[in-house]
């Protein structure tokens, strides 16, 4: 699944919404483009978990 993250603006930003996203899923694997503020996520999640959690983490995706 992909989220676009527009107030992931540095790595502090992409390291948190990487804890975020594994503290849904420890196993999740994150990618993430910092430029485009795109974030690729393989997890077994239901997308709206992910969704809450980066969402309530300050990161809600667009």
């Amino acid at each position: 699944m992909q989220f676009h993250i527009e107030t992931m603006t540095c790595g502090g930003c992409a390291r948190g919404v990487t804890k975020t996203i594994q503290s849904v899923d420890a196993a999740a694997t994150v990618t993430i483009d910092l430029p485009t503020q795109q974030v690729e996520v393989e997890t077994t999640a239901p997308r709206d978990q992910i969704v809450q959690a980066l969402t309530e983490a300050g990161f809600a995706p667009a």
